[in-house]
């Protein structure tokens, strides 16, 4: 992974006192995951960078680890080559003192704001470059986030370059908060630590972040006790805004609102539903219930199990349906389990159907292979249905200005892709798929929404 630093502040090679490194040297620093090196590929009067680069040792990584994940799963990722965790780390040992803002050679300089140009490359953004905008242009850099191309297309990550007028000491908390934010998988456990870390890092400039819920549950890996008391102690008044205060799905459904997309998704799949004679139904990922609550009014559903990764999610699913108050619905036919779905759970393995509306988008695209062996390998439930996002149809919502509906998604898929992707399924465990259209389908564009039945001979 590589980041850099530019200036064209004249002299610009006071950008070496600046981040407390002489120009003329290769600066390493040991790591407890590598060693990273900081040198400067250009350094004139009239233009000076400086390179971080982050060599981590991918053994290092998984020595001591448990026996839960396979071999493959533990040497074969991108924790060594993509600018994450391991980074933010490594800025802060490499450039600690500069990132005080003190300069013991050039203190006024330090204190001044210069022209600055950082790129990072490659850097994952699960939520596309809208996310990436809406984290960086507010604190007043001009953002160019550039799709990397992948094998099968473009992939999770872009290549990033900012500029501004900016404080290097600024510059240098920015991407330390940041690049974790984007990536949304610190590579260490999270404590009460992490929250003084935040606040010592970002607080001068995060309380007034429009985007401060979203950087908090983030950075603090969506612990929700750690991302509120970090919110409390920025904005006091505004301590209730935490994670899970605001749905997952609150954007989605604003940009969807004028076509009643979230109505007409929740429609089709009761019916589909309905249509495949299941009695027994498990709606993974069921977020805050919005599916199960129509599907309990039907009594041909005998029984409705949600499965959920958020443990918020799931709470307000317990709400809305009423699961804890008296008079409320019986425990028996009802049941929300908090779980994963890359991972085999026999809590489900009763359902005569399952079903998956706009989940699969949420999952990094190399954990969907776990997750169609445990849905379609290992319960094998008579039907699947699946639902996700046309991307072609995203040209068509004025406001998305070419992100994702949500910025949490990790791709959305083409209405070929999908197809692509149902037809590794059906070969691989036997099933046959389905396709039909959710919303109103544009001639050029197709439908906002596209979905797949699968059926599994008898």
């Amino acid at each position: 992974m590589f980041l850099s630093i530019a200036t064209t502040h004249r002299p610009a090679t006071d950008l070496g006192f600046l981040l407390i490194k002489h120009p003329e040297r290769v600066h390493e620093t040991e790591l407890p995951f590598g060693k990273a090196m900081v040198f400067f590929p250009e350094a004139r009067e009239d233009r000076c960078e400086a390179a971080l680069v982050l060599d981590i040792d991918p053994v290092v990584l998984v020595r001591g680890r448990g026996q839960g994940e396979g071999l493959l799963d533990q040497y074969v990722n991108d924790r060594p080559y993509a600018a994450t965790s391991f980074l933010s780390v490594a800025l802060d040992r490499a450039f600690r003192t500069a990132m005080t803002g003190v300069s013991k050679d050039r203190p006024d300089l330090a204190n001044t704001p210069i022209p600055l140009e950082i790129c990072v490359s490659p850097l994952p953004a699960h939520g596309g470059e809208a996310l990436v905008r809406t984290l960086f242009e507010p604190l007043g850099w001009t953002v160019t986030a550039e799709r990397i191309e992948g094998v099968d297309g473009p992939s999770r990550y872009v290549s990033l370059t900012l500029n501004g007028m900016k404080r290097v000491a600024d510059a240098l908390t920015h991407l330390y908060v940041l690049i974790p934010v984007l990536d949304d998988d610190k590579h260490y456990w999270v404590g009460d630590d992490e929250v003084d870390k935040l606040l010592a890092k970002g607080g001068a400039w995060l309380a007034a972040h429009p985007q401060k819920d979203v950087i908090a549950r983030r950075y603090l890996k969506h612990r929700r006790s750690l991302a509120r008391a970090a919110l409390a102690r920025l904005s006091p008044e505004e301590a209730d805004v935490a994670e899970g205060a605001v749905p997952r799905d609150a954007a989605e459904e604003a940009l969807e609102a004028p076509i009643r997309l979230h109505d007409q998704r929740l429609e089709a799949v009761t019916r589909a539903l309905a249509d495949s004679g299941a009695a027994v139904v498990a709606d993974l990922g069921c977020g805050e219930g919005k599916l199960l609550a129509r599907l309990v009014r039907d009594r041909r559903f005998t029984r409705l199990i949600g499965l959920d990764a958020s443990a918020r999610a799931l709470e307000r699913a317990a709400d809305r349906l009423k699961l804890n108050l008296a008079g409320g619905l019986e425990q028996q036919r009802v049941t929300l389990l908090h779980g994963a779905l890359t991972y085999r759970d026999e809590r489900w393995k009763e359902a005569d159907a399952a079903v998956l509306v706009e989940v699969i988008e949420h999952l990094d695209p190399d954990r969907l292979p776990a997750m169609a062996k445990v849905v379609f390998g290992t319960a094998r439930p008579k039907t699947v249905i699946v639902t996700t996002p046309n991307a072609e149809h995203n040209v068509l919502f004025p406001n998305l200005n070419g992100g994702y509906r949500h910025p949490d998604h990790r791709f959305e898929w083409t209405r070929d892709q999908f197809r692509a992707w149902a037809a590794e399924v059906v070969e691989c465990f036997g099933y046959s798929a389905i396709f039909s259209a959710i919303g109103t389908p544009d001639e050029r564009h197709g439908p906002p929404t596209q979905m797949a039945v699968f059926v599994r001979p008898q």
